[in-house]
């Protein structure tokens, strides 16, 4: 396993870390989860997310107790705040009084003394992010989170929290974690140039687009059974973002770019992510062992220059906004 240092800051995450959206305390069992931990561990994989929102709790209770048979000094585990958990007022958002309850209960599912890395889930509007960097400082100085990050917050944002962090004499942002794969490449024009500058990892998620990477879905035809586009617990996103005709024949492009290179379309997305300097860490968004296995070959996918070309011409990085 190889690993990188989390933007500047002294801790090292393994390249490819294990995700549990849809996947931990959902749609995977709590026996394959427990084998799929095992694997990742052996394969030196030490960096974990999850969220207190992924299946209302149940994913950080599943991966907690995953995790609990290993040293907590070998293991990097990052959870969020900001998700409805409850119908009141006060069940979301990033004020001090929900991150604050949200951690507490956090570190209750999760079985642990302190949470290595505590997530802004999304930006909040509402509440002054003066009073969501107290909340997180505080939590720090009380032990229960080591760092803190922000999830797909806009490049603004994260210079203006940064600048009132500084003012408050408080801990910046140290992580960010954007979508980032070949269909979502949005971060290159102005997220990855400010957290370099500012010093913040990337820890990106995605890497597959839902499975439009992988090359399994075909032009004309519906998604097969079993597969997450098929299923309407877990398509919502696929649907929105990337479901359509030329998405589907871009896959089959990069299924046979990758088979020339003797390699599977995921692997070869997951090792073009990777290449990015900004990026600390794929998150991989594995259902099963065997998935497992064929992503963590993607550290063995070495993408030659010409490689490079084919995948910048199939999957082109969008305009930069007029003006930046």
């Amino acid at each position: 396993m190889l690993y990188r240092q989390l933007g500047k800051w002294g801790v090292r995450l393994s390249v490819l870390g294990i995700g549990s959206y849809l996947t931990i305390g959902f749609k995977t069992d709590e026996p394959t989860s427990r084998e799929i931990v095992r694997l990742a561990i052996e394969h030196g994989i030490n960096f974990f997310d999850t969220a207190n929102a992924y299946n209302h709790g149940r994913a950080e209770e599943v991966l907690g107790r995953c995790l609990r048979d290993y040293p907590r000094s070998s293991l990097f585990v990052l959870t969020k705040v900001w998700a409805p958990m409850g119908e009141g007022p006060n069940d979301r958002g990033l004020s001090a009084k929900h991150i604050r309850e949200q951690c507490e209960a956090s570190l209750r599912r999760l079985g642990m003394d302190y949470i290595d890395l505590y997530m802004c889930h999304r930006p909040d509007p509402t509440t002054p992010l003066e009073e969501t960097i107290r909340a997180m400082e505080d939590l720090a100085r009380q032990g229960k989170i080591i760092y803190w990050g922000v999830s797909e917050w806009p490049a603004w944002m994260m210079v203006e929290a940064q600048y009132i962090a500084r003012q408050l004499g408080a801990r910046p942002i140290a992580v960010n974690e954007p979508r980032y794969s070949l269909l979502w490449r949005y971060p290159e024009q102005e997220v990855f140039p400010v957290t370099q500058a500012q010093g913040i990892g990337n820890v990106v998620f995605s890497p597959l687009a839902h499975g439009m990477l992988t090359g399994k879905y075909l032009p004309g035809e519906p998604p097969p059974e079993q597969s997450r586009a098929a299923d309407p617990e877990q398509n919502q996103v696929i649907m929105k973002l990337y479901w359509t005709e030329e998405n589907k024949r871009k896959g089959q492009e990069l299924a046979r770019i990758a088979r020339d290179l003797g390699t599977t379309a995921a692997r070869l997305a997951i090792a073009w992510a990777l290449r990015h300097q900004a990026v600390t860490s794929v998150i991989l968004g594995v259902r099963t062992v065997e998935q497992l296995e064929d992503n963590l070959r993607a550290l063995e996918v070495q993408i030659p220059p010409e490689i490079v070309e084919k995948l910048e011409t199939l999957y082109p990085r969008p305009p930069v906004p007029a003006g930046v």
